[in-house]
């Protein structure tokens, strides 16, 4: 089953054909990045605008590295959110008109699903079940995955996302648009013990997240070494990066035990990072667990993650009637509603 599957949640334009689930056969993404680094981040009518101008030629494209012709798409799943209401409905339009025109089923896909799903896309993914931690710039959660269309979340940020962490301090240090890579390489050259910046656990025993006390941290550190910051911002970048690490390995790993769950999934634009990767992989190996992470161009958004989760709510739900009513939410849902019909 051959599945075209298309995202625009936020700054991506995204489309990809993926095999039964597994099988990437194309995947092409355009990034906006440039377009809104002047501003320091997303400038959701400038996304929704670009996203208009570019969907059609790269859907087009994906068939094409794909080797088929739309004629032969099975079926169609795109990104119904969360994310950007203007971007989302520029994705979602086209994909159920597409399908409707073609005359084959369609769904909405949630768009964390879909980034929990990139880890199958990848030779050896885990089996169920398995504990999940999506960071990206607009999400950062805990989850227990034991079916691909059943997942329990066990805790989210209550404020800032980590990849939006990053962000924000990137800006703060005058580094620039995404911040993520950018504190990465420059964290690479700093001490990251020097500067001790506060870990927010919220509860330890539970799973939540709070990165807003670090991010007002930095700021209030800059503010009150107008002088001398700017000699210690690799220094403000590794210990800045280092908080943000201690506190999601301390929780993934705490879930895992508390699942008793031996396997870990990494997922998510801030699943990329290295310092994170390390951290969590010295941690499982200590506790017996194995880490999977999807490949660098599978963590940030893509449309095979949406192709791939999208197989699996047809396969579960194929005999539900197609409602070309429904349409994109911003906010993220409660788990149960994950893997509706559309």
């Amino acid at each position: 089953m051959k599945i075209l599957g298309i995202e625009s949640s936020c700054d991506e334009t995204a489309a990809a054909v993926v095999e039964d689930g597994v099988t990437m056969l194309s995947s092409v993404v355009s990034s906006q990045v440039e377009m809104h680094r002047p501003y320091g981040g997303v400038v959701p009518e400038l996304a929704s605008r670009k996203h208009l101008e570019i969907i059609a030629p790269v859907v087009n494209e994906a068939l094409k590295m794909a080797g088929i012709d739309k004629n032969q798409v099975d079926a169609v799943a795109v990104t119904a959110g969360p994310g950007l209401i203007g971007a989302l409905l520029v994705g979602f339009c086209f994909g159920k008109s597409l399908a409707y025109a073609l005359g084959v089923p369609w769904v909405g896909v949630d768009h964390l699903d879909g980034h929990i799903h990139s880890v199958f896309l990848q030779t050896l993914f885990p089996e169920f079940p398995f504990i999940t931690l999506l960071a990206s710039g607009g999400h950062t959660g805990i989850y227990y995955v034991t079916s691909h269309t059943k997942v329990q979340c066990l805790g989210q940020t209550v404020d800032d996302a980590a990849g939006e962490a990053f962000d924000k301090v990137a800006k703060m240090l005058g580094m620039g648009y995404p911040g993520g890579k950018a504190i990465a390489e420059m964290a690479a050259d700093g001490d990251p013990d020097k500067i001790p910046f506060p870990r927010s656990y919220l509860d330890k025993d539970a799973f939540n997240f709070s990165f807003s006390g670090l991010k007002s941290a930095v700021h209030r550190y800059i503010q009150t070494h107008p002088e001398e910051y700017l000699g210690q911002i690799p220094d403000i970048a590794a210990a800045f990066q280092e908080a943000v690490v201690d506190v999601l390995t301390y929780k993934v790993i705490r879930a895992a035990a508390g699942k008793k769950c031996r396997r870990i999934a990494l997922v998510g634009g801030v699943a990329a990072n290295q310092r994170l990767n390390v951290r969590v992989r010295a941690a499982a190996e200590k506790a017996g667990a194995a880490v999977f992470t999807p490949s660098p161009e599978l963590c940030g958004d893509n449309a095979a993650m949406i192709a791939a989760a999208g197989y699996y709510y047809l396969k579960g739900q194929a005999s539900q009637a197609v409602d070309l009513a429904s349409d994109v939410y911003s906010r993220v849902k409660s788990p149960s509603s994950a893997g509706t019909l559309m």
